[in-house]
């Protein structure tokens, strides 16, 4: 074989890398509505900015017939690109190599680009699209799973780690996107389950489809695994770029200052808010008044929707936005959304992002299945993690604020840096009208009309504790705002907090209500 011709098979070769498991594969694969892996990281990074490596890494594997099969690539694509100019890391499983099952080659392949994405200090996606464990490997695959959760853990408040579900992710697989930042699932594509729907039918004799099991409306609404969700994977794609818009690209660096920009919803801030307290509001109204171009992208949107987390800027910044949703359950904390709220205060500290809080809650969920779920204990992370976040924290009291919600929604109590309220708030130890059935009961009880009285009574209580300027008096609120003001009061707040420091204690680290 002369020069010419090591060089024509050597193309050929690369071209058969490029086709992943064959044009067979790749036919079933698009059949199946599933984009191939290369498709996916074109859809995702600027155009033409992709980097590939280890295009020609193979399985080592030597058992069950494995020595004489050829894996290009090993079932997974890794790389470097650009998204909106910036670097990335990346890499994406290729199904249509033997299912994209994991072998130690292709974690190794995974283990080297998340080892650049931290040596760089920039974000790492992966595209899970993957059967699990290649069992032919045995405990080398295991060892390949234990390389990626390890690096995932030691770059967790480092870089922002996402993980695109967009396929399979079962058995051991879906631990390492449970360890990232970030989950995104698709409509009908997506799948994530540690045992898949044959072994429930074998062990506890049920039927249930995989969609039932791990699909993503279940992940996104039902165990809140998932952070984003999509129709299509387009969408999907769509969505990481505009979430990489808004966070740093590392701890370190900042999310970066853009222009300031006056909100574009024409929403009247002074009657978002019903005087009456028991009448609902979208508090997300709230955020879009306030925030430049009235720009919001909601995390976690489908679970626990009592409380509404996600980023926006205020003044060319980003903000990360916590606030209760009396549009749900009346904004109350439980487990889930104590959850929500507690990973979210720790994202936003980890990466330097001011976390503003607007509050307004009836405090706890009450009742034997939120006691029983351990309601304690998950509310006790929202006081852990406000506690601990060393950001600038600013709380805006909007309404309701009433006995341990208080507290837990980024209190003075809780070392907030400012607090503002608006007069329609009330800050108490619970609501007027129980108070009022507390403290005046005798006197409702002996009135000539204790229906009358009652309600006199809770004007009362109103009138002399549920409002904002007892808890001014006393120094827990900074200010009593109009709404109006609020943009402006956050606007200067920020500015204040821009060198902001906090010395912490020597400890190595605090043990969380996990």
């Amino acid at each position: 074989m002369n020069k010419n011709e090591k060089v024509d098979a050597l193309l050929h070769k690369r071209r058969d890398v490029m086709l992943g498991g064959g044009e067979k594969a790749i036919q079933k694969q698009k059949e199946s509505g599933k984009l191939t892996a290369r498709e996916r990281i074109d859809l995702l990074l600027d155009k033409g900015s992709f980097n590939e490596y280890d295009l020609f890494v193979q399985h080592d594997a030597r058992d069950f017939g494995m020595a004489e099969k050829v894996l290009n690539g090993d079932g997974v694509i890794i790389g470097t690109g650009t998204i909106d100019g910036k670097p990335v890391c990346v890499f994406a499983q290729d199904f249509t190599v033997v299912g994209g099952s994991l072998g130690y080659m292709h974690a190794k392949k995974i283990t080297k680009i998340q080892d650049v994405a931290m040596k760089m200090r920039v974000p790492c996606i992966g595209i899970n699209d993957s059967g699990g464990a290649r069992i032919q490997e045995g405990v080398s695959s295991l060892a390949g799973y234990g390389e990626i959760f390890y690096r995932n853990t030691q770059a967790s408040g480092v870089i922002p780690q996402i993980s695109v579900i967009l396929g399979p992710c079962a058995g051991g697989a879906v631990y390492s996107p449970a360890l990232t930042d970030y989950v995104f699932v698709v409509d009908k594509v997506s799948k994530m389950f540690i045992t898949g729907p044959e072994v429930i039918k074998t062990v506890l004799g049920e039927e249930i489809s995989q969609e039932d099991l791990g699909g993503a409306r279940v992940h996104s609404e039902i165990t809140g695994n998932a952070h984003f969700f999509a129709h299509n994977e387009e969408e999907c794609f769509l969505q990481i770029r505009k979430l990489l818009s808004f966070i740093p690209h590392n701890n370190k660096s900042g999310a970066g200052k853009l222009q300031s920009e006056k909100p574009e919803v024409n929403i009247d801030i002074n009657s978002v808010v019903p005087i009456d307290p028991t009448i609902p509001y979208d508090v997300r109204q709230v955020i879009k008044a306030v925030t430049d171009k009235s720009d919001f992208i909601e995390v976690m949107e489908k679970f626990a929707q009592n409380i509404v987390v996600g980023f926006g800027r205020i003044d060319g910044k980003t903000v990360g936005f916590i606030a209760n949703q009396p549009f749900y359950l009346a904004g109350v904390l439980d487990v889930n959304s104590s959850d929500k709220a507690a990973r979210f205060i720790r994202y936003c500290d980890a990466f330097n992002i001011p976390i503003v809080t607007l509050v307004d809650l009836p405090g706890y969920l009450p009742g034997v299945d939120q006691e029983h779920a351990g309601v304690i204990r998950h509310g006790a992370k929202v006081l852990y993690a406000y506690s601990e976040a060393t950001v600038p924290k600013i709380t805006v009291i909007l309404r309701k604020a009433y006995g341990g919600g208080y507290i837990a929604m980024s209190s003075r109590h809780l070392n907030a840096d400012f607090v503002y309220a608006w007069p329609t708030a009330e800050i108490a130890v619970m609501g007027p009208q129980g108070a009022a059935n507390i403290i005046f009961r005798k006197e409702i009880m002996e009135a000539e009309n204790p229906e009358d009285m009652r309600k006199q009574k809770v004007e009362e209580y109103k009138e002399r504790f549920a409002n904002p300027y007892v808890a001014a008096a006393k120094g827990y609120v900074d200010s009593v705002i109009e709404p109006a003001e609020t943009r402006g009061m956050l606007i200067h707040a920020l500015l204040l907090c821009e060198n902001k420091e906090e010395v912490k204690s020597d400890r190595k680290h605090g043990i969380p209500p996990f």
